[in-house]
């Protein structure tokens, strides 16, 4: 019989949330898709511009670039809209900073070509790991993009080199616990976000202790779990984006 789980969702301490990536979800986007980690769903669509930023301009080489967003009713409670309040909070500008950091991690911006894509990800509804789905579905989002250039003989190739996703891992109740949701995530004794790639490098990871320092094992079996997670996304985004 196997043990009691300890999660408020009753998943193994090495279980993902249900994972879907639909593609295609954004009717008019150039590449886009739905990513579901459980009750979190964020739509992430792409753009693209046949232009760069203007410190960019006549170097031959593109541009990727994020936006982060919440809906107001995507939380328990209203949140105002922060176009209402005429400034981004803190939170946010990290968060589409990141998403940024992580898809240009990824892709040959000379391969590209002088144009900028615009990666769109807004939360439809949040339960936790808001910032990791974006990242896996953008990264969806971006490749149909760029597959789109390919098939239109814009480019010759598609310059996403190789697929990145990122996933939550966090110690709850002194357990190494994978895909955190919300009511574990706001209790954990400590949290962490990876980004990792297909190949297996480290992109970024952000962790922080919330009761006490937690241990270099502990952290070495947050990655662990980081990985495990990410080679279920990456087959998932294979799916997603049609190669295999």
């Amino acid at each position: 019989m196997p043990a009691k789980s300890i999660r408020p969702s009753r998943r193994a301490p090495d279980e993902m949330r249900r994972v879907r990536l639909k593609p295609g979800a954004a009717k008019y986007a150039e590449g886009s898709c739905l990513a579901m980690f459980g009750n979190t769903h964020v739509l992430c669509a792409a753009s693209i511009e046949d232009r760069v930023p203007p410190w960019m301009r006549g170097g031959g080489s593109g541009w990727v670039t994020a936006e982060y967003g919440m809906l107001p009713r995507s939380t328990h409670t209203r949140s105002t809209r922060e176009a209402a309040r005429g400034k981004q909070s803190g939170r946010t500008q990290e968060i589409q900073r990141l998403i940024g950091r992580s898809l240009r991690a990824v892709t040959d911006m000379e391969a590209l070509g002088e144009r900028q894509i615009r990666l769109d990800c807004d939360v439809l509804q949040a339960d936790g790991g808001t910032r990791t789905a974006a990242i896996t579905g953008a990264c969806v989002a971006l490749y149909l993009a760029c597959d789109g250039l390919v098939k239109s003989g814009d480019i010759s190739a598609n310059p996403v080199r190789e697929l990145v996703a990122a996933i939550s891992c966090g110690i709850y109740q002194d357990t190494a616990v994978l895909d955190l949701d919300y009511p574990e995530d706001s209790s954990a004794q400590a949290d962490s976000n990876f980004v990792l790639t297909e190949r297996g490098h480290i992109v970024e990871v952000q962790g922080t202790a919330e009761e006490k320092p937690f241990t270099r094992s502990q952290f070495i079996r947050l990655l662990d779990l980081a990985r495990g997670g990410t080679r279920d996304l990456f087959q998932l985004q294979r799916k997603a984006i049609g190669i295999k």
